[in-house]
């Protein structure tokens, strides 16, 4: 699936970009799934917001129970002071996680697709595993920013082995909140860890390296886009005041033949880590 050249390109830069992967069938299947969930909704608590200013999670049940569950999360600006929705329901939703690939029969298939497998054993995966899964909206008007951050803060592993599946379910634009990456960031240190015990949660800060404020750059891709990057690579999106979304839909895979932190928020236990060879 990927070329000499890709593979050299992610060592070096820290990412690569696979234009136009998915099928327009696929983008639709899964928009349509992701809409059935969101319909289904019934939480309208205005404490169910997901936002990376304040990344404490501590007896938040909600959120961490859902690593084996599928749960809606709200824009920070989903509502009022009267605590009603700014805007219609379906366009408040921030994002939908953490378990699709495992409890949805569309997602499910899509997430185990072998060319996926393809990629990950081509970037140096010998057991890839799916950790995580998000379906992910950046609503127009108010979707909110994400902080410069590592997804190997969030999924430790020793040696480092972490990488993120970013599909681009619609077209991501710097007017919608599109992805900033710094190239070659992923050659620097990891700069926190953000650990669980028992229902406490904290960011450990590792190292007083700067976020790339002024040398990060923009992704701007197509739908049917696949982004690639490495756990270690900084990366950000701005705020969403456009007219339009910025629907993607996310994997984290970690290598099981590497050590998963006991530490990390998110634990598989309901279920055998699967990668993407075995669809059944």
């Amino acid at each position: 699936m990927l070329t000499e050249e890709q593979k050299t390109d992610y060592q070096q830069q820290g990412f690569v970009v696979l234009k136009e992967v998915i099928t327009p069938q696929w983008l639709k299947a899964l928009q349509a799934r992701a809409a059935v969930w969101v319909n289904d909704c019934q939480d309208g608590n205005r404490q169910h917001i997901f936002s990376t200013k304040d990344n404490n999670r501590t007896n938040d049940d909600y959120f961490l129970d859902s690593a084996e569950d599928v749960r809606c999360f709200f824009e920070a600006e989903a509502f009022d002071c009267d605590g009603q929705f700014v805007q219609q329901k379906h366009l408040c939703i921030n994002k939908i996680g953490h378990a699709l690939h495992e409890l949805d029969s569309v997602f499910n298939v899509f997430s185990h697709l072998a060319i996926w497998g393809e990629i990950a054993h081509g970037l140096g995966l010998k057991q890839p595993q799916i950790r995580q899964s998000m379906y992910i909206y950046k609503q127009p008007r108010i979707g909110g920013e994400v902080n410069w951050h590592q997804d190997a803060s969030f999924f430790y592993t020793v040696p480092q082995s972490v990488i993120t599946f970013w599909f681009a379910i619609e077209d991501a634009t710097l007017q919608n909140g599109c992805l900033w990456i710094e190239p070659k960031g992923h050659l620097g240190p990891l700069r926190e860890r953000f650990n669980r015990t028992g229902k406490q949660t904290h960011m450990q800060v590792l190292s007083d390296v700067p976020w790339p404020t002024e040398t990060g750059v923009p992704l701007e891709v197509k739908a049917g886009s696949l982004v690639v990057f490495h756990g270690l690579l900084p990366h950000y999106s701005a705020a969403n005041r456009s007219a339009h979304s910025r629907q993607a839909y996310t994997l984290h895979v970690t290598d099981g033949a590497c050590v998963f932190a006991k530490e990390n928020w998110l634990q598989a236990n309901k279920w055998p880590l699967r990668g993407f060879e075995d669809n059944t």
